[in-house]
C-alpha cells in the first residue's frame, strides 16, 4: 500500500487527485494539513488516472493518449512514459496469439493479459475488452463476465463493443459497479456481420453512430470510443457528448487517441491501417539483433570470457 495513503477511518477529500484506499497514513507535507504557513505544493498529476480524470480532460479542453498493452514489462514502460489509459485488446488474438481475428480468445485468455497489464502499470487507467461471446447473450451474463474482470484481474474498467441494442448490458453493469467503456462505429468483434473491415458512418448512417453514442453514453459509459468513422462524424459525436470520445481512424476532434502498439512501433509486418503512425521499426531492430546473438553462438564469439564465472 503506498506510503501517501490516509487511514480508513481519516476523511476523504473527494476533489483530490490522490488515491486513498484503506490502510496506510498520509505522507509528511502531504496536502490537508492544515498549516497555512507551510509550503504550498503546485498541482500534481494524478497519482493514478480514473474515470473522472478522462472527464476532465474534456472539460478542460486536454488530450489524452491509449496504447494497448497485453503484459507487465511493456505495461511498464507505457506507464513511465506517461501514457493515461492501456487498453488489454482482444487484439491480444491477433498480435499475441497469432490468429487471424479477435473472435476467438477467451475470458481466460482474456483474464492473463489484463492482470499482467495491471501488475505493470501504476498509473494508468486499465481497461479490458470484454471477448465475444462473453456478454451478448444477457445482461447478467455482460455484469457476471465484467465482474470477473474487475475481480480476478483488478482492471479498473471494460471496453464493451455493440451499438444502441447493447445499451441494457451496458446500464446493468454500470449498476452493478462495473465502469464501462463503450465501442461504436466499426466493432471488429462483428466484422462478419458488418461485412469486414470497413467504414462506419458514412453518408445517411453517421445519425445512428450518434445515437448509438448517445445511447451509451445515457447507460452510464463514462467513454465512448469510435473505430473506422469518418473525422465529421466523429466531430459531431464529440460535440454532443458530454463523455470523453477515443478515436482509432476517426480524426483528430476526440478527446483521446488508441492505437495498437506493434502497429504503433513497428512490430507488425505488412501493409497497416491508414490511422496509423508509426513511431518506430523495432521490428527491424529485433530483428537484427536476434540474427546478431544467433551467428555470435555459431562462431563461438558468445559467450565470451567476460560472460561466464
Amino acid at each position: 500500500m503506498p506510503a501517501e495513503n490516509q487511514s480508513s477511518h481519516a476523511p476523504v477529500d473527494p476533489a483530490s487527485d490522490a488515491p486513498r484506499p484503506y490502510g496506510g497514513a498520509a505522507a509528511p507535507g502531504d496536502a490537508g494539513t492544515g498549516d497555512p504557513t507551510a509550503p504550498q505544493k503546485p498541482p500534481r498529476t494524478p497519482a493514478r488516472i480514473r474515470t473522472v480524470h478522462l472527464r476532465r480532460f474534456k472539460e478542460e479542453g486536454r488530450r489524452f493518449a491509449m496504447l494497448t498493452a497485453y503484459d507487465a514489462q511493456i505495461a511498464s514502460i507505457f506507464d513511465e512514459a506517461g501514457v493515461e489509459v492501456l487498453l488489454v485488446g482482444d487484439s491480444a488474438s491477433n498480435v499475441m496469439m497469432g490468429r487471424s481475428t479477435t473472435l476467438p480468445i477467451t475470458v481466460e485468455e482474456m483474464l492473463v493479459f489484463s492482470r499482467s497489464v495491471v501488475n505493470g502499470a501504476e498509473r494508468a487507467l486499465v481497461v479490458a475488452d470484454v471477448p465475444f461471446g462473453s456478454y451478448e447473450a444477457s445482461a447478467q451474463q455482460a455484469v457476471e463476465t465484467g465482474v470477473r474482470f474487475m475481480k480476478e484481474a483488478e482492471v479498473h474498467a471494460v471496453k464493451v463493443e455493440g451499438d444502441a441494442s447493447m445499451a441494457g448490458h451496458v446500464r446493468a453493469m454500470v449498476s452493478a459497479g462495473i465502469p464501462v467503456m463503450a465501442h461504436v462505429g466499426f466493432t471488429p468483434q462483428s466484422e462478419h456481420a458488418l461485412g469486414g473491415y470497413r467504414v462506419q458512418g458514412r453518408g445517411d448512417a453517421a445519425a445512428r453512430v450518434l445515437a448509438d453514442a448517445r445511447a451509451m453514453q445515457e447507460a452510464g459509459a463514462f467513454c465512448v470510443l469510435m473505430e473506422m468513422v469518418p473525422s465529421d462524424v466523429a466531430a459531431e459525436v464529440e460535440a454532443a457528448l458530454d463523455v470523453p470520445t477515443i478515436g482509432i481512424g476517426a480524426g483528430p476532434a476526440t478527446t483521446g487517441q488508441v492505437l495498437v502498439w506493434q502497429d504503433m512501433l513497428g512490430m507488425t509486418p505488412g501493409r497497416l491501417p491508414r490511422f496509423v503512425k508509426r513511431y518506430a521499426d523495432l521490428r527491424s531492430t529485433v530483428s537484427a539483433a536476434a540474427a546478431a546473438y544467433a551467428e555470435d553462438v555459431r562462431s563461438g564469439a558468445f559467450p565470451a570470457e567476460e560472460h561466464g564465472f
